[in-house]
């Protein structure tokens, strides 16, 4: 038997939503065989059908763990004694209740922390530490833009301009967990800049490859920047088009963070060695 708590996030969705993006190996077909079993409780009361939870709510799922969890096997991208640099899947977020984070906690038994993180569907390197010194290092280092990241980006349309640093405002909405971008400052909105180069056309089938770098890191940047000047990612559910992701038969955004390099302008102590070091897939 597991249990978890609904949060904010989950609230006033189905039940399929939480369980599904919780646990990693549970399928549609048995979680509707648990539902017919009377397998799955709400608040203790039984149900057998795809309910609507709410904030607070307390679910209990009683199937065996080796049916709840895929086996955990991370691809490590580089290791050293400070750091961990893996790969991430789509379908995984970094922190959270069985994320990429407590599945290398447990892996590793070590109380290894993210750097920073990437959407839940965004595939590619995400930069672990694993001492405090070095988080707190690397924490800094990322703050004062000290480590470059570049994501590859596949996106409906092709560029007029194959190179651009792009500059708009960005307003969150935690309620909706959407992000909007305006070309022109208004309160509450926070200035972005994203630069992009491109590296494929595909003129017949109307999509590109762009190399995208953030000089700001803010939530859903890349995926709602691009969407704005036109050039959606494929498979991008939330910024991007649903008929054109059929048509193109992508389920998740394709976007991938291939490279991370250091370019240490200060002390960076333990970590000195690291400097103009690149971690590339």
């Amino acid at each position: 038997m597991q249990k978890i708590v609904v949060d904010k996030k989950y609230d006033g969705k189905k039940l399929d939503k939480i369980l599904l993006d919780t646990f990693s190996g549970l399928t549609i077909d048995t979680f509707y065989k648990t539902l017919r079993k009377k397998d799955i409780r709400i608040n203790d009361v039984k149900v057998n059908q795809n309910e609507i939870i709410h904030l607070g709510d307390e679910i209990k799922i009683f199937v065996i763990d080796s049916m709840l969890y895929k086996k955990f096997s991370p691809e490590i991208v580089y290791e050293d004694n400070n750091i961990l640099v893996v790969n991430k899947p789509a379908g995984i977020e970094v922190v959270g209740t069985n994320s990429l984070t407590t599945n290398l906690q447990e892996f590793y038994k070590l109380d290894l922390q993210p750097c920073h993180r990437l959407d839940r569907n965004t595939t590619g390197l995400v930069l672990f530490a694993k001492n405090e010194t070095a988080l707190n290092i690397l924490l800094d280092k990322f703050k004062n833009h000290e480590i470059e990241k570049h994501y590859l980006a596949k996106v409906y349309g092709i560029p007029k301009k194959d190179s651009q640093t792009l500059t708009a405002y960005l307003f969150k909405d935690n309620k909706k967990s959407m992000v909007y971008i305006l070309d022109k400052p208004q309160k509450g909105y926070v200035k972005i800049v994203t630069s992009y180069s491109v590296v494929e056309k595909h003129e017949k089938e109307n999509y590109s490859v762009l190399d995208v770098s953030l000089h700001t890191g803010k939530t859903h940047q890349i995926r709602a920047h691009l969407a704005h000047i036109g050039y959606p990612i494929l498979g991008d559910g939330k910024y991007g088009n649903n008929e054109v992701n059929k048509k193109f038969g992508f389920k998740t955004q394709q976007l991938c963070s291939y490279s991370l390099k250091f370019n240490f302008t200060t002390d960076s102590k333990i970590l000195n060695y690291l400097n103009q070091k690149e971690i590339k897939l």
